[in-house]
């Protein structure tokens, strides 16, 4: 486990992520990586699929990917949620979380995010009636 969120921190992140949910059939991850090598988009890539992210139902999750230590981090929609977002949602949402992160506010910065992130999808992918949570809420860990 990377020790960079505090417990409090982390329990406010899957508070989020929960609430997030609630409003939406949509599925959101948060990552933390020791190490993302050259590309840490690629390195996000790969987590997304390892965490079974592209097995949701609607292809509607997404990743927040970040990699404390080399101050890096990445923003992944699987293919659903990115045919219905404007072509500048996933910049507009990275500015929004390098606000907090330059102050020093990294729970901060992710929950905007994510905040931001489940505006949209509960736009696009309301609640179902048979919708289960199809990814734990957990910040999962390298």
């Amino acid at each position: 486990m990377i020790d960079f969120f505090s417990k409090e921190e982390e329990a406010r992140i899957i508070d989020t992520i929960e609430e997030v949910e609630n409003r939406t059939s949509g599925e959101v991850r948060v990552h933390l990586a020791r190490d993302a090598g050259k590309d840490v988009l690629e390195k996000a890539k790969q987590t997304f699929v390892k965490l079974g992210m592209k097995q949701t139902r609607e292809r509607n999750g997404v990743l927040f990917f970040l990699v404390p230590e080399a101050h890096q981090f990445a923003i992944l929609g699987d293919e659903g949620i990115n045919r219905r977002v404007p072509e500048n949602f996933w910049q507009d949402v990275r500015d929004l979380a390098q606000t907090q992160f330059r102050q020093g506010n990294f729970a901060e910065g992710v929950c905007q995010a994510l905040e931001r992130i489940g505006e949209k999808l509960a736009a696009f992918f309301p609640p179902q009636q048979d919708d289960d949570n199809e990814l734990p809420d957990a910040v999962s860990y390298d």
